[in-house]
């Protein structure tokens, strides 16, 4: 069995504690939120939803030293928290340890990079879990669809095929690629699709689908974000986008995206790195994305309003 840190557990970095742990292996829950740490520590981690319902024992602590060297450390903090969460490894960190970091958007494991070093860093992209925390100790998902990893330049190697082994123990479903910025960036167009567009809107996944005027400006959300993917002439398995996140979205239609939960909690959001960096990437191939460029000045609007 493995031992595991995991930096950032709210609800993504909960259910991959949770689930690993359960499975037999070492974890070491490390948060800031001291409630949520202190009831993992009293009681045990709850994980309610596609995967069951379970309550798993593990380590918990606000100071990421504590856990001493690990052979993995998985980064889900939200993308503005990774440089922070970057340092606070370093602890953990000894001559065989892997690092993956998982983050919706574009452009956090280069901030790991600068960090801690190519060699020691991996990335991840999970999709279709649609999770959310029900209080400290307890975490919900309504999908269990995928963790994809790869190296940074590719292709797989022996220790990304034995951190797919450790996921996979956990009941995941687990692909590594060869290709990391395809994985990337079929995640991200699905991440562009819904999550300004529920935000806006307070709807759920499947609300969206359903809703005519939600659903042309999530559809253009997509399209946009393809066509620079295929201007990138990034490899995506993708040959029409709508269809695509549309199918994405109608298996975890009850789903809120983080950045609606974000806002739900008056929490500022991943928008730069996600309908944000769309504007951006489309400029550095002589295209432009009009839909996501104002998507993100309403959320960014909404968001100087939180206190």
């Amino acid at each position: 069995m493995a031992k595991i840190a995991i930096i950032g557990t709210g609800a993504m970095g909960s259910v991959y504690a949770g689930l690993l742990a359960d499975a037999g292996h070492e974890i070491w829950a490390i948060d800031s939120w001291a409630d949520h740490v202190e009831a993992m520590r009293k009681n045990g981690l709850r994980v309610e939803g596609a995967s069951g319902d379970r309550v798993a024992k593990l380590n918990a602590s606000t100071k990421a030293g504590d856990a001493g060297v690990c052979d993995l450390v998985i980064i889900a903090t939200k993308a503005m928290d990774v440089v922070a969460a970057a340092e606070s490894a370093r602890p953990l960190i000894g001559p065989n340890t892997l690092v993956q970091t998982i983050q919706n958007g574009l452009g956090s494991a280069d901030k790991v990079v600068k960090v801690l070093g190519p060699d020691k860093v991996t990335v991840g992209i999970v999709g279709g879990f649609g999770a959310s925390m029900r209080g400290p100790g307890h975490v919900h998902h309504n999908g269990w669809e995928m963790v994809h990893i790869g190296e940074l330049n590719g292709p797989v190697t022996p220790r990304l095929q034995e951190s797919a082994a450790v996921w996979k123990s956990g009941g995941f479903n687990v692909k590594a690629y060869d290709d990391v910025q395809r994985m990337i960036w079929e995640k991200f167009i699905c991440n562009v699709t819904f999550s300004a567009s529920t935000t806006l809107t307070g709807l759920t996944i499947g609300g969206v689908i359903a809703d005519p005027h939600a659903w042309q400006i999530a559809a253009a959300c997509a399209t946009e974000a393809w066509q620079v993917a295929k201007a990138k002439k990034i490899a995506v398995a993708i040959d029409e986008p709508v269809s695509f996140v549309r199918d994405f979205g109608g298996k975890i239609p009850h789903a809120r995206p983080s950045m609606l939960l974000d806002h739900m909690a008056k929490r500022r959001c991943e928008i730069d790195v996600i309908n944000g960096a769309v504007p951006l990437q489309a400029v550095s191939v002589g295209l432009q994305a009009p839909v996501n460029a104002a998507a993100s000045a309403l959320i960014r609007q909404r968001e100087a309003s939180f206190s």
